[in-house]
């Protein structure tokens, strides 16, 4: 592991459980230091301390809707580390109950919050010190962002992001700045209920975050879709 790597800061958000902490695993383990970002502060500090602690991993506690608290965090990545390499926008929940007509109009405006405009937002603030390292953002969206689930407002979102994600990789085409959108198929963790033993583990879509961050620099992985062999 090289002192450059060292250097080097992934900053994660929804990261307290998840593709998240999976991906904040995968990036220590390849020498960068992380920030993790998410509202559930305990499990944040239990994350950090396991990935080294102050020198290597930091807690923020960030409402990714909120345009104030994303700029704190990044302010607080900066004090602590000095730069900002590579971002994940990865904060999401899901649909507390199905269809249109039965949805949940509460449960629609916090998705739509979080798992777009909260992304869109992450991009904003990350953008200037990304563009300072010639870094990467990747946006985390869904299978469900690219076919349609009947009366699925959670699917729209990702839909979203799907649009939001080749309009910022036009955007940056020419900086430098690389920019991946992941769109993984039903994956084995907390967001669900009851356990998907035939679905991706977290671990399976950290793998696939790694492998586009760790191109060379002339190598831009624009889309990765990874879904279970099962489905």
């Amino acid at each position: 592991m090289s002192d450059t790597q060292h250097t080097k800061t992934f900053l994660i958000t929804g990261a307290s459980s998840g593709i998240g902490a999976a991906t904040a695993r995968a990036a220590v383990a390849a020498g960068y230091r992380v920030a993790l970002a998410a509202r559930s502060t305990d499990r944040l500090a239990a994350l950090a301390e396991e990935l080294g602690g102050p020198d290597r991993a930091i807690a923020v506690a960030c409402y990714v809707a909120d345009h104030t608290a994303q700029q704190a965090m990044v302010a607080a990545t900066l004090a602590a580390f000095g730069r900002i390499d590579v971002v994940l926008a990865n904060a999401g929940i899901g649909s507390t109950a199905a269809g249109i007509e039965t949805g949940d109009p509460d449960n629609w405006r916090e998705m739509i919050l979080t798992n777009f405009y909260g992304l869109a937002l992450t991009a904003k603030v990350c953008l200037p010190e990304i563009r300072k390292r010639r870094g990467h953002i990747l946006l985390l969206g869904s299978r469900a962002g690219r076919r349609t689930i009947k009366g699925s407002i959670y699917g729209a979102t990702k839909w979203a992001v799907t649009g939001l994600g080749y309009n910022l990789i036009d955007e940056l085409e020419g900086t430098g700045v690389r920019c991946t959108l992941i769109e993984p198929g039903m994956v084995d963790t907390p967001f669900f209920e009851t356990p998907k033993p035939d679905a991706l583990k977290a671990e399976d879509v950290a793998n696939a975050i790694l492998y586009a961050v760790s191109q060379p620099a002339h190598v831009d992985v624009s889309e990765i879709l990874v879904k279970p062999t099962s489905h």
